[in-house]
């Protein structure tokens, strides 16, 4: 299974949302907290491009936010970018 990264910042609903998801399915990720490290916050965004939260990566792919996570796990893609 690939290893999911879930960048957070504090007080973030669809950070909640995102993991609630994920909880759900029974995949297990790791959770970075950025609400407090600006320096790795900017370097997160000049990664992927994305200035918003959360930011969720399946091994080195980012899959996008709460939204795209959401339709990923409707269309069936986070299960196949799980499975491998």
């Amino acid at each position: 299974m690939s290893s999911i990264t879930v960048y957070t910042t504090n007080a973030c609903p669809y950070c909640v949302r995102a993991k609630a998801l994920l909880d759900k399915r029974g995949l297990e990720y790791e959770e970075v907290n950025l609400g407090r490290d600006p320096e790795t916050r900017a370097q997160l965004a000049q990664r992927t491009g994305m200035m918003t939260f959360p930011q969720i990566l399946v091994g080195e792919e980012l899959v996008g936010g709460f939204d795209e996570l959401s339709a990923a796990d409707a269309s069936g893609r986070l299960q196949e970018l799980t499975a491998g």
